[in-house]
């Protein structure tokens, strides 16, 4: 069983995300490159939330094939390429974490591989 860790001697996080996840002993671990918001057909949406809808759509396919899914997600590593972004990137995040959110940390970088890709995302992910 998964253990979100948010100790009230701590300011609450700042968003929706726990300050640690506790894995148990013996849990299976998937570690998951970053992912970025491109189709299979090479096409990438113009906005930073759709680039996150995209990039979780994609982690999700990856734990399916670990049996696992987004509910089994401990740490959340994101990026995003300017402060605008980060709303529709939260937006998107939001809509798929799990109770308890994962951990998670946001950081603005000044770019990737393409300068379309406005976001990136990789994850870890833990099942008993």
């Amino acid at each position: 069983m998964l253990r979100a860790i948010t100790p009230p001697a701590l300011r609450a996080p700042f968003a929706r995300y726990s300050h640690a996840m506790e894995v148990p002993a013996g849990a299976r671990l998937v570690f998951c490159s970053g992912q970025l918001g491109i189709g299979p057909d090479e096409t990438i949406p113009e906005g930073a939330e759709a680039q996150a809808r995209l990039i979780f759509k994609a982690i999700e396919a990856i734990l399916a094939e670990a049996g696992m899914g987004l509910a089994d997600i401990v740490r959340i590593n994101a990026y995003v390429t300017g402060r605008e972004h980060m709303a529709g990137y939260m937006k998107a995040r939001d809509a798929v974490v799990a109770d308890p959110p994962p951990a998670s940390t946001l950081m603005i970088v000044s770019g990737f591989t393409r300068e379309a890709f406005k976001v990136e995302v990789e994850v870890v992910a833990a099942k008993a």
